[in-house]
């Protein structure tokens, strides 16, 4: 239902709102957003139908997956837990988010509305404390509460009828196992310990996908979910029936059409998906975390060159190696890529992909390095690479030791972008070829990453080094030339 109409006298409008989540949804927005327009759309109703089945126990487990900016949090995080203390003063309600910063904008939100005229109006019989009114927990004069925590947070202590957790972990952090792993570990040994009734209290994740394994993705795979879908472009025609209390609705779109074409039409879309990329379009507006077709980089995104159309100089030649574990691992891949740079482009020249001990290691390092003459040959500081990198330094090579930062999926995540926009180009025939485009377009997913370590390690190398153009740049290659040489 929509919101009220606006000659509906002020004592039917409140009972009108009383006895409907959607048009409290929307009376809601009003209050908290005043000069903002609120655009209606049958998601909304569809969503409150829903969170209704939740708050009455219908439903104790349920995943809603939806875009960014589609008002997940004002109906899931600030309007449900003031309906639900509405419904029942008493009641705990436990709300979570990725940082204690969101939890408490959520909750400062929620508090302004139940500070309201209109709330006031609306449920008399529930009130605030006025003896303990912190925002990240207040309480009612009936003992019920809503308590604001971060992802990771300690409940120790704290207890609840209901778990709202929305959006518990940043985009930015998705692609780490680590902090991935640590929200998922978070829910199963502290959130779902803190439900008062295990069996009978609710428990609400509700966010944009991020991961195959994330939060959504985990508790997926432990129990039966009541899952809602909605992606930012139908995929399928859709069709929802569910039960509102003007009775039994159907809610729907056609496959291809927007979710809110009002807020963004197909055209904005469109202009989001070429600016994020696919990969990270799939997760956070189509609610699939991965590109149908593989991992973070996609086939179609590879530019090929004949030998023809090879420069014949380039601007600089860089060599990446990701070398075995240990020095003397024969398990283990060690590979060097070498790359050469004209202009904007990034030329892959050539890739070497061996089982060696470290001798010949040591070797084929130093065969390359004469072979390319490469301007700088990165070495990734650890493990079996700290040796090379002395081994090296001394023959006379100017190399980079590189320290990686964070998680190797989120390294290589951010390079796709460079295929995707046709910067990188790849021969077209070459011996190695097929296992290196094979190993990339799984990626994380496959049992090898050597080789995408080192082109992640290459490419963000010199993301963060761009060479220098003109004169100054001839100057120092020729000084470090120089250097090399023992002039």
């Amino acid at each position: 239902m929509k919101r009220p109409p606006p000659q509906l006298p002020y004592k039917d409008m409140l009972r009108l709102i009383r006895h409907d989540f959607a048009s409290f949804i929307a009376a809601a927005f009003d209050v908290l957003n005043p000069g903002t327009t609120y655009r209606h759309n049958w998601h909304i109703e569809l969503l409150a139908a829903k969170l209704t089945d939740f708050a009455m126990g219908k439903t104790t487990r349920l995943v809603i997956m939806m875009p960014p900016r589609s008002l997940k949090s004002h109906c899931a995080s600030i309007c449900l837990p003031a309906w639900l203390l509405a419904m029942n003063p008493a009641c705990r309600v436990m709300c979570a988010s990725y940082s204690q910063d969101l939890a408490d904008a959520h909750a400062r939100a929620c508090l302004a509305l139940m500070q309201s005229p209109l709330y006031r109006d609306l449920f008399p019989h529930t009130q605030l404390s006025a003896s303990r009114p912190a925002i990240a927990e207040f309480f009612t004069t009936q003992q019920g509460m809503r308590l604001a925590t971060s992802v990771g947070g300690t409940l120790t202590g704290k207890g609840g009828d209901f778990m709202i957790i929305d959006d518990p972990l940043k985009p930015e952090d998705a692609l780490s196992d680590t902090l991935r792993n640590r929200c998922n570990e978070w829910y199963d040994g502290t959130a779902i310990s803190r439900l008062n009734d295990k069996a009978k209290g609710g428990v609400l994740v509700i966010m944009q996908r991020l991961h195959e394994d994330d939060l959504v993705g985990h508790v997926l795979e432990q129990h039966d979910w009541e899952v809602v879908r909605l992606p930012a472009i139908a995929e399928e025609d859709e069709s929802h029936v569910v039960e509102t209390p003007v009775g039994q609705r159907t809610f729907g779109r056609r496959a291809g059409e927007a979710l809110h074409p009002a807020r963004e039409s197909l055209e904005t879309l469109a202009w989001i998906r070429a600016a994020q990329g696919e990969y990270h379009f799939a997760g956070q507006y189509q609610q699939r975390p991965a590109p149908r077709d593989g991992g973070l980089l996609k086939q179609p995104w590879m530019r090929y060159y004949e030998p023809y159309e090879r420069p014949g100089e380039f601007d600089h030649i860089v060599q990446s190696w990701d070398t075995a574990a240990k020095a003397t691992e024969l398990a283990d891949y060690s590979v060097c890529t070498t790359w050469g740079l004209k202009g904007e482009l990034f030329y892959l020249l050539d890739v070497e992909r061996i089982k060696v001990d470290f001798p010949d290691l040591r070797r084929a390092a130093i065969r390359l390095a004469e072979q390319y003459r490469p301007r700088v040959v990165l070495v990734e500081d650890q493990s079996s690479g700290i040796q090379l990198i002395q081994e090296l330094a001394a023959y006379g090579l100017t190399v980079k030791p590189w320290k990686p930062k964070g998680d190797k999926v989120v390294r290589f995540a951010a390079i796709t972008g460079l295929f995707e926009t046709g910067r990188v180009r790849i021969p077209r025939d070459a011996p190695w070829l097929d296992e290196f485009i094979y190993e990339l377009t799984i990626f994380p997913n496959g049992r090898y990453d050597d080789q995408a370590d080192s082109v992640a390690q290459a490419l963000g190398w010199i993301q963060d080094n761009p060479p220098e153009p003109g004169i100054t740049g001839f100057y120092r290659m020729k000084c470090e030339e120089r250097l090399r040489r023992g002039e």
